[in-house]
């Protein structure tokens, strides 16, 4: 869905508050609203807006998963270099 195709003004959102309400709601669709030409809010269906959340979640745990095994590749290579340095004195 492109959010182009989706933009109404505020005064269109005042005048058909119902109507584009249950659109969202029946289509799952994220509109756009506009105030003097500039975009200024979002208005989406809350079951896309819970799943969007939900995905963030599960991206920002992936993230934090991938740092800590980055970190662990780095605690691991640094043991290794240690026991070849102690190799190496012996």
């Amino acid at each position: 869905m492109k959010l182009s195709e989706s933009v109404k003004s505020i005064s269109y959102l005042k005048a058909n508050a119902a109507n584009l309400i249950e659109k969202i709601n029946k289509e799952q669709k994220t509109f756009v609203i506009t105030q003097n030409g500039e975009a200024k809010v979002i208005v989406q269906d809350i079951k896309v807006y819970e799943k969007t959340q939900e995905t963030m979640a599960m991206l920002k745990l992936l993230a934090m998963t991938r740092d800590k095994n980055k970190e662990a590749k780095g605690i691991q290579e640094t043991f290794a270099d240690l026991r070849n340095e102690l190799k190496s004195i012996q």
